[in-house]
């Protein structure tokens, strides 16, 4: 057995995996920084995750080996970081590395002054000098050289960037009054324009979705395009949203034989992935793929709907109702090794229909990447049908035995890593989306699983000895202060709880939590949120994070909830405090808004305006799901079997024997009606006319 580290006590996947390594690594504690100070040692940071195959190969190459691991233990204090599990600290090391070289990227590996100042960092360094990149031995006698000549340059250089992270992260965008756009005017249709022109120029008309390679899902630009065609009825933004759902669902970031998506594509077309699967990722998915279907009712979109949700079911959901975090993206130290097939590999498995197939998921004798097959179509099942002269039923049935006889074959194979940590944002995306997923599909069993989940989170996640909320949960263990991103996709899935179940707890809990953030994340303007509590004091800069990237931020999350709790809970407030937050971004949005996507659609939704929709009668849970079949993202809903005095939508109302739909705009209401269809009516008439 390999000696430990310090990190065989840890509980994270990531750290546990660097646990036997040559490497003296530490976690993130005071105990290693104070060990740097009093043996006046540099510091390395190197922070991954346990699904980053990068992160596989400098271990393999680098952290395993004994003669580069003498090097790091002789010159510097080594500490392994978790992203997953220490966001802040990796949001502070890659802002970090940003303003050093320009570029980010996993591993990170930052260098830091005994009093832990960062000063140099990198990305991925190999074993040997390639490619015009330093090896990562000599990275580290030079900089220790450097530390002992030229400290003062060094320390210099480290106080210089902290001066920089300490004034980039506290600045709060303003307005830019060249951007030809009237100050006095807010949400305008011509501001929507330009940042619908703005996305479309990005927009890869051909391939679907934005940008070149590497491809990510942008869910929230797709998100956009679907409220754009809704109130605007342009048929651009409508077809570019499907093409790119589309491309993806057809491409190797798909899943075609489990189900789910992987985090990227590395090429333009979506057919080689980074094979990583993220729970974020397939919750964001998840959710746009059931709002595109509300508007569609396209049935390749409701099977890749139901396929996602049933791997998430059968891969990343513990026992205990909790969603882990990643699956791998290696198995057997190769990437995708689990996922790709040899063609006779796949012809011996998919027998009578393999010649056919073959060409459907493009299944090559010598491989389409790497020697081997990733499965991928152009084709929809439609056309593949006609091309075979089967109908359109026969062709679901072949594809769907097939899927399942290669599933059963591949789960023979040798896995790749889960990381079975809990993570609370993630759960509450994921549990959010099954939700709307479950009432747009009247699917019980997935209402179970969310509801499962969201009351796993509320009994497990709060700390009641240090009355806090917590980001992480493994074996029984909560463990760091919960993030602004956490509590913001908490407060949302409470939210959609509520609208799956009418249980009026979950509004309350919903408003206690925001007034939790609103105390202790609150900058000191009062308008937008710090990543951080204001009790967590183990990182150097309090970072305010605008920027909607693989998960939308905290801050745009908490303008929709603020505006969505002010409207259900009357609290003025909170309502011009989400409008405060979005003027803030406006023309930033309007220049980058494949960046800033979630305020985007924030932007438009308060354009039409927000209608309010208050359910009641003893029946009223049932009669309410008549309201999601069709796609109206514009609303907060209350629902209840009777009148309440503790939610301002609620009081005075009363059904009587039958349930009754309340349409009202700022608590003006019509006459209360008694179906779903005409609610909807009413709820798209009320929206503000251009």
């Amino acid at each position: 057995m390999k000696p430990t580290n310090r990190l065989a006590n840890e509980s994270s996947p990531y750290l546990l995996q660097h646990a036997h390594n040559p490497v003296n690594w530490y976690p993130w504690c005071a105990e290693a920084l104070e060990k740097a100070k009093q043996e006046d040692k540099l510091i390395l940071v190197s922070i991954g995750y346990s699904a980053c195959h990068w992160c596989h190969v400098m271990e393999k190459e680098s952290f395993e080996d004994v003669s580069t691991a003498y090097l790091m233990n002789q010159y510097f204090v080594c500490i392994k970081v978790d992203r997953e599990e220490r966001p802040d600290l990796d949001h502070f090391y890659m802002d970090a590395l940003q303003a050093i070289s320009g570029q980010g990227g996993w591993p990170l590996n930052m260098f830091l002054t005994p009093d832990g100042k960062p000063f140099y960092g990198g990305t991925y360094f190999p074993p040997q000098a390639m490619h015009q990149r330093i090896s990562w031995k000599e990275l580290l006698v030079q900089l220790h050289d450097a530390f002992i000549k030229r400290r003062n340059e060094i320390e210099e250089q480290a106080n210089h960037l902290l001066d920089y992270l300490k004034k980039s992260n506290q600045v709060i965008p303003k307005k830019d009054v060249s951007f030809d756009i009237p100050t006095e005017e807010k949400f305008t249709k011509q501001q929507l324009e330009k940042i619908f022109q703005q996305l479309m120029a990005s927009a890869d008309t051909h391939e679907g979705g934005f940008g070149n390679a590497p491809k990510f899902p942008q869910t929230y630009s797709i998100q956009f395009l679907l409220r754009y065609y809704h109130f605007f009825g342009d048929p651009t933004a409508l077809n570019h949203a499907i093409l790119s759902l589309k491309k993806m669902m057809r491409g190797g970031i798909y899943d075609h034989v489990g189900g789910g998506f992987c985090r990227y594509s590395t090429d333009a077309q979506w057919k080689v992935p980074h094979f990583e699967k993220m729970a974020y990722d397939n919750a964001l998915l998840l959710t746009v793929l059931t709002e595109t279907f509300q508007i569609t009712k396209d049935d390749e979109i409701k099977r890749v709907i139901y396929e996602t949700v049933d791997f998430l079911i059968r891969e990343m959901l513990g026992a205990e109702g909790g969603f882990y975090a990643a699956l791998d993206a290696d198995s057997e130290g190769v990437e995708g090794k689990f996922y790709v097939w040899s063609k006779e590999e796949f012809e011996a498995v998919v027998g009578e229909y393999s010649k056919t197939l073959c060409d459907y998921f493009n299944i090559k004798e010598d491989g389409n990447w790497e020697h081997v097959n990733i499965l991928f179509t152009s084709q929809s099942i439609i056309e593949w049908a006609n091309e075979q002269g089967i109908s359109e039923a026969k062709a679901i049935g072949i594809l769907s035995g097939v899927k399942k006889k290669l599933l059963n074959a591949r789960e023979s194979r040798i896995r790749p890593g889960l990381d079975d940590k809990i993570i609370l944002g993630w759960n509450a995306l994921l549990s959010n989306a099954l939700f709307q997923a479950a009432l747009v599909f009247n699917e019980s069993s997935w209402m179970e699983v969310a509801e499962k989940n969201t009351q796993f989170l509320i009994k497990e996640f709060f700390d009641e000895f240090n009355h806090q909320w917590k980001h992480t949960y493994k074996n029984k263990v909560v463990k760091f202060p919960a993030f602004l991103d956490d509590l913001a996709y908490f407060i949302q899935l409470l939210l959609t709880a509520h609208q799956a179940t009418a249980s009026l707890s979950y509004l309350h809990q919903a408003k206690e939590i925001a007034e939790y953030v609103i105390e202790h994340f609150s900058d000191d303007e009062n308008t937008y949120f710090y990543f951080t509590p204001d009790f967590h004091h183990d990182i150097m800069v309090r970072k305010i994070d605008l920027y909607d990237g693989a998960t939308p931020s905290g801050n745009s999350i908490m303008a929709y909830n603020l505006m969505s709790l002010g409207i259900m809970f009357d609290q003025k407030a909170w309502k011009e405090r989400a409008h405060k937050m979005l003027e803030g971004l406006e023309t930033t949005l309007l220049r980058y808004p494949t960046s800033f996507g979630k305020w985007g659609n924030l932007f438009i939704e308060l354009h039409k305006g927000i209608g309010e929709l208050a359910v009641l009668g003893i029946d009223a849970l049932v009669v309410s799901k008549g309201i999601y079949a069709d796609f109206l993202p514009n609303k907060v809903v209350v629902i209840s079997d009777k009148s309440n005095d503790t939610i301002p939508l609620l009081i005075g109302r009363s059904a009587e024997e039958n349930t009754k739909f309340f349409v009202c705009r700022d608590f003006a209401c019509l006459a209360p009606v008694g179906e779903a269809q005409e609610a909807i009516r009413l709820l798209l008439t009320i929206s503000d006319q251009d």
